[in-house]
């Protein structure tokens, strides 16, 4: 049992940073908990990242929203490690510190083409549809008809669907103001998503897989030669319910011709981009190679590449094969898998365990997982914490050395911070604008507003 409230500084505010804290106050002992996020606003990818037309999924921010009210709990948004504050600074104000930093940026395909213009990343067009700061400005050229995604997640399903849905629709939703004005002038008509290996093996989900048969003026199709599965893929999902409804989704989109008039999406597999292919310096098309699969020794099916070739004429393609980690100033990087290197979410660095240092989420195990994946490993971690710190009283290089309060440091360097009441006028204002449209909120897309707006 702890004899004295643990000072834990957790880095980053979203879904696994707030996560961490619920653990931490769930645990019985005392506490004092500061979270440190680089945006004005928290909630991370449920903000940022979450579809607008699904505000189900968001409303985990209301169950933030009460830790985030909680005494224990301090709130430091546009807060930058590594710029407004150090490592070496939370080291000597905290017991322990809690990297909760996500998966800042994009997985290359390394092929020819990616750099041209109209290749993008999933992560940055995600990013500009929902008005997150960095990518406010980021344009697409959205005055083609025909547009590849690569991918066979549920981000690159999301990405195909808010390029084809209801103008009309998109307008009830939280998307940014800019993104709606451009999709409003789209003359997008067909999206083609591309997956490396069979139906059996997409990672989407079903519902948002089968949403695409309940979207007014849109029509999804796939080729039934496709979904023929060979025996192993068979075997594969014999016991799993998410992959035969997947299958079950796709034969159904398969007997089905396309509506004439409507928006389309196209389902295809076994094919692997070799090149984004170009004229002027602009996408007009990916060369795609067919594959086959074959089973490893482990039982995973590989997508081997058989030489046949296909080129799909596009204007623009979205590049969506994974989110990755990015490096923090000060924080231990694995720049082979992305993430910040630990044992079990203890940080590692040179082979040794990082006394008083942890991390949590997207940044201990990869971009994996729906956000409800990050309570149990955040849970997992702060169990380690909490038997640190009653054997150690700690364990931090340098515990209660300097008990000097954050917010006395960040006034001293000039950092206008945000803290819980700045969010709360600036949810506040958001909502009270969306009212205004019949829409969830309409989202503040500058830093400099959202601090005007929170009074800072």
């Amino acid at each position: 049992m702890a004899t004295r409230a643990a000072r834990v500084a957790i880095v980053g505010a979203g879904p696994a940073g707030f996560f961490a804290a619920e653990a931490l106050l769930k645990g019985g002992d005392p506490v004092a908990i500061d979270l440190i996020n680089r945006l004005p606003a928290p909630y991370g990818l449920v903000r940022d990242g979450v579809a607008p037309d699904h505000q189900a999924i968001k409303s985990v921010a209301r169950v933030f929203a009460k830790i985030l009210a909680r005494d224990e709990v301090r709130y430091f948004g546009n807060v930058t490690l590594g710029e407004d504050i150090t490592v070496d600074q939370l080291r000597a104000r905290y017991d322990q510190i809690v990297y909760a930093v996500g998966a800042q940026s994009d997985r290359r395909l390394g092929i020819p083409g990616e750099d041209l213009a109209g290749s993008h990343a999933a992560f940055h067009f995600v990013a500009w549809y929902n008005a997150h700061p960095d990518f406010r400005d980021a344009e697409f050229d959205l005055g083609c008809e025909d547009v590849v995604v690569i991918g066979n997640g549920n981000v690159a399903i999301d990405v195909a669907r808010i390029l084809v849905l209801s103008r009309d629709r998109l307008a009830t939703t939280d998307i940014a103001d800019h993104a709606l004005a451009d999709l409003r002038r789209s003359r997008v008509r067909r999206v083609t998503l591309l997956g490396r290996r069979g139906p059996a093996q997409a990672s989407f989900t079903n519902p948002e897989l089968r949403e695409f048969g309940r979207l007014e003026g849109v029509s999804a199709v796939a080729d039934a030669s496709q979904l023929e599965l060979d025996a192993a893929s068979e075997a594969a999902i014999e016991d799993d319910a998410v992959k035969t409804r997947n299958m079950a989704t796709l034969r159904g989109y398969a007997e089905r011709a396309p509506r004439e008039g409507d928006r389309v999406v196209r389902f295809r597999f076994l094919v692997s981009p070799v090149e984004i292919m170009g004229e002027g310096g602009r996408v007009t098309g990916v060369r795609i190679e067919r594959n086959r699969l074959v089973a490893r020794e482990d039982g995973y099916m590989r997508a081997v590449g058989t030489g046949e070739t296909e080129v799909v004429p596009c204007g623009m393609v979205v590049r969506s094969v994974g989110y990755r980690g990015a490096p923090v100033p000060g924080v231990p990087f694995d720049e082979g898998r992305g993430i910040v290197p630990n044992e079990g979410g203890r940080v590692v660095a040179g082979g040794e365990v990082v006394p008083g240092e942890y991390v949590v989420g997207w940044a201990k195990r990869g971009p994996s997982g729906v956000i409800g994946t990050n309570k149990a490993d955040a849970a997992a971690t702060v169990a380690l914490m909490r038997e640190d710190f009653v054997a150690g009283g700690g364990g931090g290089p340098n515990p209660g050395e300097d008990k000097a309060d954050v917010g006395a440091l960040l006034r001293a360097r000039g950092v206008e911070w945000v803290d819980e009441e700045g969010w709360m006028r600036l949810d506040a204002h958001e909502t009270a604008r969306g009212k205004d449209q019949g829409r969830p909120r309409v989202k503040l897309c500058s830093v400099a507003e959202m601090l005007d707006v929170a009074g800072m």
